[in-house]
């Protein structure tokens, strides 16, 4: 797998190859977030959401994204989950050829990606139910008690799965940033209390991962969850989810 992650320095080199993007101010610093306040980030990135999952949209996938990062974009986003793990696939495997070619390099680029949802691997299997029961459920990855709407779980030994997974995919040995994906999913099938504490929980297991080097941030990918009003049975507070990072591993944590 490729090593590295996004560094001021790098993200700085990629800029200065794009004299008249930088001069119209489309790389920016994200001020927001203190602790990557120094890296050059596109103003617009690429998303893999939509497309089938089939070889055509692979194809095409993988040519807009050596596009985009031959043009100025330096900023990827994807899911585990999108077109049942071809986009991640699709970014590793352009990544993978401009690195070769030394087109780009890896502490010039920013990855995102995405876990909570099932995964399917590349096709969607003839039986879904027996897939998810031999993959997960048999193989001890998943306890079926912690499913929320019978599609998410964000349980520490799932996660960790779905980071290994991820990085696979990926190429890389460490992701920029890693999303814990419309957490509000589980919030119509639990009570607050024990959504707090599986949140405490997969934050304690994504913290785990960063001291392993296997990612450098976290974060939660939502929906609804903080555009809603509070009260609403979607919404989830950021400063709640900023606290439970803080008890998990002190004003150092790596919740962004």
């Amino acid at each position: 797998m490729i090593s590295g992650f996004a560094t001021p320095e790098g993200t700085a080199r990629y800029r200065q190859r794009f004299p008249q993007l930088s001069e119209a101010e489309f790389f920016r610093h994200p001020e927001h977030v203190p602790a990557a306040r120094e890296l050059w980030l596109s103003s617009l990135g690429l998303g893999t959401y939509l497309g089938e999952p089939d070889d055509a949209a692979d194809a095409a996938y993988t040519e807009a994204i050596l596009l985009a990062l031959r043009s100025g974009i330096n900023v990827l986003d994807t899911a585990i989950n999108y077109r049942h793990q071809r986009s991640e696939r699709n970014i590793g495997a352009a990544l993978t050829q401009l690195i070769a070619t030394g087109d780009v390099q890896r502490d010039e680029v920013f990855v995102c990606t995405k876990a909570g949802y099932l995964s399917f691997d590349a096709n969607l299997p003839p039986d879904p139910r027996a897939y998810f029961l031999r993959e997960y459920v048999e193989s001890g990855i998943l306890d079926p008690k912690e499913l929320a709407g019978g599609m998410h779980c964000m349980a520490p030994n799932y996660l960790h799965d779905q980071l290994g997974r991820s990085r696979k995919n990926l190429g890389l040995e460490t992701i920029d940033l890693f999303h814990l994906h419309n957490p509000e999913t589980q919030l119509p099938d639990v009570s607050p209390e024990v959504f707090r504490e599986r949140l405490k929980r997969a934050f304690s297991a994504l913290e785990s991962s960063v001291k392993a080097g296997k990612l450098r941030y976290y974060g939660m990918a939502t929906w609804n969850a903080f555009r809603v009003a509070e009260g609403s049975r979607d919404f989830i507070s950021l400063s709640t989810a900023a606290e439970i990072a803080r008890e998990v591993a002190g004003d150092a944590h790596h919740f962004r």
